[in-house]
């Protein structure tokens, strides 16, 4: 990539078990970036909280937000985009992960049971699915001025990522021919 080409961020989101990680890592494949999972981020008092069934407050996951904002400020995206798995469920986190830096948000969406389902049969996760309510309450949908595409899981990942690349090659001609 040039240096006018503004470096691709991409975050997949979506509550717990929804298959951010799953997703991200192919979606990082597809578009010949890089992934990283945002729990890799959080701080071992937050994994310790949430792995003791304590929901995360919003001044817990603030030093989280800010970090996976770093993250992505300063990776490098000569090899494509930089993909981050992150629940960024309220739009006051999703403003701290995009503070200086445009991203694009890739939602994953599915019905609370199927979720469940899921993050019941997830092995070794520090995140019980007992959280998976408070992080449904919390939520906050998109604003039509946050980038984004809403995907429904109810696909293959393979579907899913197909989806999601067609959306950002989209937002990324548009930025490439709207903000040099």
């Amino acid at each position: 990539m040039n240096s006018s080409v503004t470096p691709l961020s991409v975050i997949v989101m979506g509550v717990s078990g929804c298959g951010k990680s799953s997703v991200g890592q192919a979606l990082a494949g597809a578009l010949g970036g890089s992934f990283a999972d945002g729990d890799d981020f959080h701080t071992p008092q937050n994994i310790d909280n949430m792995a003791n069934g304590i929901p995360l407050t919003d001044e817990d996951r603030l030093p989280w937000l800010s970090t996976i904002n770093a993250f992505l400020r300063t990776a490098d995206a000569s090899d494509g985009a930089n993909v981050v798995a992150c629940s960024a469920l309220k739009r006051s986190y999703r403003q701290i992960l995009t503070e200086s830096i445009p991203v694009f948000f890739v939602h994953l969406t599915g019905s609370f049971e199927l979720i469940e389902s899921r993050a019941k049969a997830r092995e070794n996760h520090f995140m019980p699915p007992e959280l998976l309510k408070s992080q449904f309450d919390t939520l906050e949908a998109l604003h039509t001025d946050e980038w984004a595409v809403t995907l429904d899981i109810d696909n293959s990942v393979d579907a899913i990522v197909e989806k999601a690349v067609e959306a950002v090659k989209a937002h990324e001609l548009y930025l490439n021919s709207n903000h040099h």
